[in-house]
C-alpha cells in the first residue's frame, strides 16, 4: 500500500520572536517493510540548520527561526510504500542497546494501577498472548478523550483518572511490560483513518521486544497491532524524544500552534 502524507505545522506569535529553535522529527523511517519514496520539509519564516539521525535512528531536523518572526510554517510531505507485517518489526538493531529500553524513565514508572494491569496479563501462556491481554486492558481502563492530559503526563496519572489519547496508552502500556522484564519503546507516526483523510493530529503507540518475534507493535488506543495504515517516523524510550516538534525561544509573546494532517492511500 502507498500512502500520501502532508504535515503543517504552523507556529503564530502575538509578538516578534528574537530567536527561537525546534528539533523536528516528522520524517518516516524507511526499513524493508517501509519504504520512503520521497520526503521533503520546507520551512517559512525560518531554516533548516543541519540534519542528523538521532541514537534511536530517528531523523532529527534543526530548524531556526528568522529574527523578529511572528509566525512560522513547517511542512512535511511525501509518499511511503507498507508491506503488511501484522506489527512486527524484526530484530532489534541501531546505536542504542536493547537493554536500554528496560530504562524507566519519569513518564513510564509503574506503579500500583499498572501492577493491577499485570495481574490480570500474567495468565496467558506466552509473552505474546500476555501483551495482547495486556493491550486490551490499557484500552479497557483508559477511555481515550483529549484534553484530559498533557505531554506531561505520566502512566499512573493517566490511569488515574482514566482517560487520555494515545501517548497516554502507550506509556501505560511501555510501563506494564518494562515492569514485566520487556524491551518497550514507544513509537510516534502516522495513522490512516477509516473514516476521513483530515487529521488534529499524529499517532503513538508501543513496541516490546519478544524473544523469537523482534519487536512487535501494539496500540491500545485502537486495541490493534500496526497494519498497513501506520507509517512508523520516530521511536524512543517515551514521548520526550520522540515528539513530532520540541524546542525552545526567547520572547514574551504567546504562542499558538495549529495542525493540518492529511493521510489517504494513493
Amino acid at each position: 500500500m502507498r500512502l500520501r502524507i502532508s504535515h503543517l505545522t504552523t507556529y503564530d506569535y502575538d509578538a516578534p520572536v528574537p530567536y527561537g529553535l525546534q528539533q523536528v522529527r516528522l520524517t518516516p523511517k524507511s526499513h524493508p517493510f517501509q519504504r520512503v519514496r520521497d520526503w521533503t520539509t520546507t520551512v517559512t519564516g525560518g531554516r533548516k540548520e543541519v540534519a542528523f539521525e538521532d541514537h534511536h535512528r530517528n531523523t532529527v531536523e534543526l530548524i531556526s527561526f528568522a529574527p523578529g518572526a511572528t509566525r512560522i510554517t513547517i511542512l512535511s510531505e511525501g509518499e511511503v510504500d507498507l508491506t503488511e507485517t501484522h506489527g512486527m518489526t524484526g530484530p532489534h538493531g541501531g546505536f542504542a542497546p536493547l537493554w536500554l529500553f528496560q530504562r524507566v524513565t519519569a513518564l513510564t514508572r509503574a506503579g500500583t494501577a499498572c501492577r493491577r494491569l499485570i495481574a490480570q496479563a500474567q495468565d496467558q501462556e506466552n509473552d505474546l498472548a500476555r501483551m495482547h491481554a495486556l493491550m486490551a486492558l490499557v484500552g479497557e481502563v483508559l477511555t481515550y478523550r483529549p484534553g484530559e492530559s498533557h505531554v506531561g503526563s505520566t502512566a499512573e496519572e493517566a490511569l488515574a483518572t482514566g482517560y487520555g489519547v494515545c501517548q497516554d496508552h502507550a506509556h501505560v502500556l511501555i510501563a506494564c511490560a518494562r515492569s514485566m522484564g520487556r524491551p518497550a519503546r514507544y513509537v510516534s507516526g502516522y495513522l490512516m483513518m477509516e473514516d476521513r483523510v483530515l487529521q488534529e493530529a499524529t499517532h503513538a503507540w508501543a513496541e516490546v521486544y519478544l524473544d523469537g518475534l523482534g519487536w512487535v507493535g501494539f496500540d491500545p488506543a485502537n486495541g490493534i497491532c500496526p497494519d498497513l495504515r501506520y507509517v512508523r517516523v520516530a521511536t524512543a524510550l517515551d514521548y520526550t524524544e520522540a515528539a513530532p516538534t520540541s524546542g525552545m525561544r526567547f520572547g514574551e509573546g504567546a504562542e499558538r500552534m495549529t495542525v493540518e494532517l492529511a493521510v489517504q492511500q494513493q
